[in-house]
């Protein structure tokens, strides 16, 4: 079986509709796929509609949190998207997008960059307005060569010039929600030091011990010797591992299945999870 466990759509900040994201699993041999765009479920509807025979859809989040003045992704999966406090915690989130992102335009402006509200809010059309779609505009300016260019302390980091801090769950409420609503979390990246600040290895212990179920290791933003570091403490506090794409369709390099999960992990993650499961395709053929 081949599993990627982390894929964004149009929903929040990835190029393809989730109806093209799932087709485009299916075409690149993948027989199962989460789908986990930030702070909303809002794709989850079109992408099991087209979900075609032989993928399996894990329906989640990436929810936006921080602690101790560092922002961190959770991947939540398999949770009753209808839980009303998590759903409420999901909204403030997705409601302060706007105006962190127009705070965020606002601080280019004054660097100097000529980019205009307007353009971000084309480039991110229906979807959760965020950072990435800031750095297709200065893409598109010739400020930065590529998205990933404008993830540094110069531009969007965090803590960069043009950053902006947004509402943000404390991970351990996120831990307690997200199992309460019968899901399973996954620290996403956590060591993915190219895009800024990252919490200590005793805050993973912390979270651990909060119950949080694994952490992402196999990851485009980690290298070697770093998945080797987060496998042993993986070890060290029983944390699951997992691995996955974090595609983004054409605003990252990275390809769908370029990283994957072991078929034993993504068995633990299901027998763990109460509030939602699997969805197993019927919605046709997959493509050729």
């Amino acid at each position: 079986m081949r599993i990627d466990l982390h894929t964004h759509s149009s929903a929040s900040d990835g190029t393809d509709t989730p109806a093209e994201l799932v087709l485009g699993a299916a075409a690149a041999g993948l027989d199962v796929i989460a789908l986990t765009d930030h702070d909303t479920v809002r794709g989850h509807a079109e992408a099991i509609a087209a979900l075609p025979e032989g993928l399996t859809l894990v329906t989640g989040a990436e929810l936006s949190c921080r602690v101790d003045g560092v922002s961190l992704h959770m991947l939540a999966y398999l949770f009753d998207p209808d839980e009303p406090e998590l759903a409420r915690e999901r909204e403030l989130v997705r409601d302060d997008r706007v105006p962190r992102a127009r705070t965020m335009v606002g601080k280019l402006q004054a660097l100097g960059v000529p980019i205009e509200w307007e353009q971000v809010a084309r480039i991110a059309g229906d979807g959760s307005v965020g950072r990435p779609h800031i750095a297709t505009a200065l893409v598109e300016l010739g400020v930065v060569e590529t998205v990933s260019d404008a993830f540094t302390p110069e531009w969007l980091a965090n803590g960069g010039r043009a950053y902006a801090q947004k509402h943000e769950l404390d991970p351990f409420d996120a831990i307690r929600l997200v199992k309460a609503a019968g899901g399973v979390t996954v620290f996403a990246h956590p060591l993915a030091v190219k895009r800024g600040e990252v919490v200590p290895e005793s805050s993973i212990a912390r979270l651990a011990a909060a119950g949080l179920d694994g952490i992402e290791v196999d990851h485009m933003d980690h290298d070697e010797p770093t998945r080797a570091r987060l496998r042993g403490l993986a070890r060290e506090l029983g944390l699951l591992t997992t691995g996955s794409s974090d595609y983004h369709g054409s605003r990252k390099t990275v390809g769908l299945g370029e990283y994957t999960t072991d078929p034993e992990i993504y068995g633990e993650i299901t027998r763990r999870a109460t509030g939602a499961f699997p969805v197993p395709g019927a919605g046709g053929p997959r493509p050729a």
